[in-house]
């Protein structure tokens, strides 16, 4: 299973990405917004809404939707995830938030 460790080594490995805390949790921000976050103890994650459907459906026991009213944005909780998994997901979620330009040209920067 994941840690904050791992999330937070992807996260912090993209461009213009930030740590903070958010209500005593870890939260990970570019500029004002963020797209991972610790809330009651679970990791909650800006998503791609059309793949938030396909999560719920696919796997319940790992991703749900948000509590209605908790947060103004669309965010998935998120109970147990590999490390594979998890360098996906932070990616996804930093591109829900970042301008096109700059998700494009990270996808298009050469690994290593």
């Amino acid at each position: 299973m994941a840690t904050w460790d791992d999330i937070r080594a992807v996260a912090l490995a993209l461009p213009g990405a930030w740590e903070t805390e958010w209500y005593g949790q870890p939260s990970f921000q570019v500029g004002r917004k963020g797209f991972v976050q610790g809330f009651r103890g679970r990791v909650i994650m800006k998503l791609d809404r059309n793949h938030q459907e396909l999560l719920f459906e696919a796997r319940p026991q790992v991703f749900s939707p948000m509590v209605a009213g908790a947060l103004r944005w669309s965010w998935v909780e998120i109970a147990a995830l590999d490390g594979e998994e998890v360098s996906a997901l932070v990616l996804e979620a930093w591109t829900q938030i970042v301008p096109k330009r700059v998700s494009r040209g990270h996808a298009e920067r050469p690994a290593g």
